[in-house]
């Protein structure tokens, strides 16, 4: 009965069924803009607007395909952005490395803290491990994961170019806890022409996933993304202590770059770096309310020739 209700969807919903047909390869000698267009029609529900794009879904979309800096394929691989980014802001912000490997089984178990993250450097998030105690790690469940992470041609997924020639590995970082929390809020900087002006907090991940935003004078913002039926936190959000760091570091690392966002942590009142994206939800998220999607999209301003960075 499940297999005839997924087929009546298939066959019924174009998301479903483009969805679906991505994940199994169908499209992948498509070109990029054609790819895009198709995903975004079905995604977003209206025509993807190359020549004059207006909202920040759209513009998401023209930066995948024009502006093609080669540095930023360093900054999306989660290996090689830990140099990248100390170069310029220092190894006192990085989360330190504790191993790396071209393959899951080469994975030395035991020589491993108590607790450690496993993560891909190429995708966002399959194959994660976040061990708490090593004694209960079901490890062949871990490989498992890894070996699907390391599989993924994650640049296929939503032909964000970066990813394309980055070399997949496993990479373990020590675990991170903040004495006065059970677990990390994410500090997204929401960058535009290298100027942080929004700062996307996450709370609740282990429970319920919440999303703030706030601007930088730390004023709760009217809207949330990039999610549908995501919520504020039922709880004030405090500011964090090392937030004018933090928002000194993001506009650091993003000079002249049209749109990226910078994450951080706060660990016992110090900032770490997290990532660098270019593509939140890869252009197909969702803000309520839905005027925030244009409001954002004004903020990026495209550069004049599309072909400068090709």
């Amino acid at each position: 009965m499940k297999i005839l209700h997924y087929m009546k969807r298939f066959i019924s919903d174009p998301k479903i069924r483009v969805r679906y047909l991505s994940k199994m390869g169908f499209y992948n000698m498509m070109q990029d803009e054609e790819y895009l267009k198709k995903v975004f029609k079905t995604e977003m529900g209206y025509d993807l607007n190359l020549e004059n794009p207006k909202t920040f879904s759209e513009k998401i979309q023209w930066l995948k395909l024009y502006d093609r800096n080669p540095e930023y394929t360093a900054m999306v691989d989660k290996y090689q952005a830990k140099k990248y980014v100390a170069d310029i802001i220092g190894e006192q912000y990085i989360i330190p490395t504790i191993g790396v490997w071209d393959h899951a089984e080469d994975i030395d178990f035991k020589s491993l803290p108590d607790k450690f993250v496993l993560k891909c450097n190429h995708n966002s998030g399959l194959g994660m491990c976040i061990c708490k105690d090593k004694t209960n790690l079901n490890i062949n469940k871990v490989l498992s994961g890894l070996k699907k992470g390391l599989a993924q041609n994650y640049y296929l997924t939503g032909r964000e170019w970066p990813y394309k020639n980055v070399k997949p590995l496993i990479i373990a970082e020590q675990y991170m806890k903040d004495d006065a929390s059970d677990e990390l809020k994410d500090y997204k900087f929401f960058c535009f022409g290298g100027i942080p002006k929004y700062c996307q907090v996450i709370s609740d991940r282990s429970t319920e996933e919440r999303i703030d935003f706030f601007d930088m004078e730390w004023n709760h913002q009217p809207f949330v993304g990039l999610t549908l039926n995501i919520k504020n936190s039922d709880q004030p959000v405090s500011r964090p202590v090392t937030f004018e760091t933090m928002k000194e570091l993001a506009k650091t690392l993003a000079p002249k770059i049209p749109f990226c966002r910078v994450d951080f942590y706060e660990v016992n009142e110090r900032p770490y770096f997290g990532e660098i994206t270019f593509y939140p939800a890869s252009g197909f998220g969702f803000f309520t309310p839905d005027n925030y999607n244009t409001i954002l999209g004004d903020m990026i301003k495209l550069p004049l020739d599309k072909k400068t960075n090709q």
